[in-house]
């Protein structure tokens, strides 16, 4: 049975007008039913399991943040495709779940899925705080443990840069804070994934 994403997968694609691409529709289609949306390194990396490596030779899924101010994204891995929409800020945090020549099909924070070219994106590690929640801020704290002393407080939705992430903790550092918040708030890190 083809789950509801696969099929609108399907539906965008026949709408998309490859214009300068050799690839057929099923190859694409194809190529797209390798990783399912939900999909997550926590569960490949499960039992200790060697990372999946996509053509790149670098593992999929990963982290990255977006290098550029203005980013397309397409429907398909190709600039024959159609834009599906457009990001306008540099350093949000996206993850690439899959690769296709110098095209990278990346998720967003809420989870919606497009193709953007490789080069527009960079390997600096961000997060977004709590993009699921809205209303209380969450704590930043001065060291990592829920007795520090408190550094700051953000709003969840903020965007940071993560310099480490250790033991259940990753600190942020920006031009307006810095600190310590529990790695279970940020969406741009994989549970229980060391960053150094």
């Amino acid at each position: 049975m083809i789950s509801a994403a696969i099929k609108g997968l399907f539906r965008r694609l026949r709408k998309a007008r490859p214009v300068r691409s050799s690839l057929s529709l099923a190859m694409v289609a194809a190529s797209l039913l390798v990783l399912q949306p939900n999909e997550t390194a926590s569960a490949q990396g499960a039992a200790g399991a060697a990372p999946k490596l996509g053509p790149s030779g670098l593992p999929l899924p990963r982290f990255v943040s977006l290098k550029a101010g203005r980013v397309n994204v397409r429907v398909g891995p190709g600039q024959g495709y159609k834009v599906s929409w457009v990001f306008t800020r540099s350093g949000l945090p996206v993850e690439i779940v899959q690769e296709f020549d110098n095209w990278r099909r990346i998720r967003d924070s809420d989870g919606t899925e497009g193709w953007v070219f490789h080069s527009l994106l960079v390997g600096k590690r961000t997060a977004v705080v709590a993009p699921w929640q809205d209303g209380d801020p969450l704590p930043i704290r001065v060291s990592p443990n829920d007795t520090a002393e408190i550094a700051a407080y953000l709003q969840p939705k903020v965007v940071s840069q993560i310099s480490e992430c250790d033991k259940g903790w990753c600190r942020l550092t920006d031009k307006r804070f810095r600190g310590w918040i529990k790695q279970t708030n940020l969406w741009g890190v994989y549970p229980d994934e060391t960053i150094d």
